[in-house]
């Protein structure tokens, strides 16, 4: 695996004394997202300037930067959210489920992708089963992909899971599962949040029914914001809002009071309101532009690159690690025993490493602001933790 990028850290702001490896907790923000912030913030001093056009002009360019990032020919299956949470109650919304029917999601998923099939599956009688990741650490990944595969049958409604996953970063066959979901008719839901904008998604190979993607992880933008999108399982769904900039026609301000039952084609009815936000979108689209530039193939290139000579090191301190064909580079989990957990929090803060601890794992999440100054500090810690 080669990359041609070299490292970015210059296009940032980080302290470099800090070894940031801490991006799947929150992107650190880019020089230019901060200044595309600032310009956007000083533009609300003269509202005069703010045309009707502009109300559009940015979630349109977002969709476009968005789809390129998942090769997505139709641009208006993609929508703006505030979070993954209202991108997944559109999905819930639109779903119909009877009793003795399930959905299927994994282990340790984050809660945001969790509670609504929770409530959803409560309310109708129907059963939430979980595929938690098998007792062994021999061929982990093949085996939680197969539990998976195997849980999927006539009764399934919906299959909700990330690409990887977000403690460990486990990757998940999403191209296996998209079939034994059409084969049973279930629908395909993923969370993106952990990989979209650093692990290459194609939803024309994955056809999933939704993606739905926080942005201030892997697409570097700001909090409250995110990106879905919706199929052709959705066309024609109810919204969770009704807003007025999602209606056909709404672009003609002064016939706003001609009330539409139609709305714009494609997903667009699922976008949150107020969705112009003259403030975050334009942030947000200055880091999906950067992103476009690196290229998503690219990113993970580079964090293959920078991670691989240590991991062998790290795995003979008797620390387990995903094999590499089973997991990102982007993201992965190191299991950390619990004896020795405590004794890691102190090294991780004396050599200044930022990292995440969820569950047993000690969860590494480099992207390409990072070096290998980074990673020598992560292994000085780990060594000092467990030898």
């Amino acid at each position: 695996m080669k990359t041609i990028l070299k490292c970015q850290k210059d296009k940032f702001l980080l302290n470099r004394k800090t070894a940031y490896l801490n991006c799947a907790y929150m992107s650190p923000q880019m020089k230019k997202v901060e200044n595309a912030g600032k310009k956007a913030l000083r533009l609300k001093r003269q509202p005069d300037q703010v045309s009707g056009a502009d109300f559009f002009k940015e979630s349109d360019i977002a969709r476009s930067l968005f789809s390129g990032l998942i090769n997505n020919p139709t641009h208006n299956r993609v929508v703006s959210i505030p979070s993954v949470s209202y991108g997944m109650a559109n999905v819930v919304n639109n779903l119909r489920i009877s009793k003795g029917e399930n959905v299927v999601v994994i282990g340790d998923q984050f809660p945001s992708n969790v509670y609504p099939w929770m409530t959803f599956c409560s309310e109708h009688g129907a059963k939430l089963i979980t595929v938690s990741a098998p007792d062994t650490f021999k061929n982990r990944g093949e085996k939680w992909n197969e539990s998976i595969l195997d849980t999927i049958n006539s009764s399934t409604v919906a299959v909700s899971l990330g690409h990887v996953h977000w403690v460990d970063g486990t990757l998940f066959d999403l191209v296996n599962i998209r079939k034994k979901c059409s084969e049973f008719g279930a629908a395909l839901i993923i969370d993106g949040t952990q990989s979209v904008g650093a692990y290459p998604f194609d939803v024309e190979v994955i056809q999933p029914d939704a993606l739905i993607v926080a942005t201030y992880k892997w697409l570097f933008g700001p909090y409250s914001m995110g990106m879905a999108y919706y199929g052709e399982r959705f066309d024609g769904g109810s919204p969770i809002e009704q807003s007025w900039i999602n209606r056909l026609g709404s672009e003609d301000f002064s016939g706003l009071v001609n009330y539409q039952e139609q709305y714009h084609e494609g997903a667009l009815r699922y976008e949150v309101g107020e969705h112009s936000n003259f403030m975050l979108k334009p942030m947000m689209n200055a880091s999906m532009r950067q992103i476009g530039r690196w290229k998503v193939e690219n990113i993970q290139s580079y964090c293959h690159a920078l991670v691989a000579p240590y991991l062998e090191e790290i795995s003979s301190l008797g620390l387990y690690i995903e094999k590499q064909s089973s997991r990102g580079a982007h993201l992965f989990g190191i299991k950390i025993p619990e004896d020795k957990m405590e004794k890691l929090q102190t090294t991780l803060k004396v050599n200044r490493v930022s990292v995440s601890i969820r569950g047993s794992f000690m969860r590494v999440a480099p992207h390409v602001y990072n070096d290998e100054r980074d990673m020598n500090k992560l292994l000085r810690a780990l060594k000092s933790a467990v030898e």
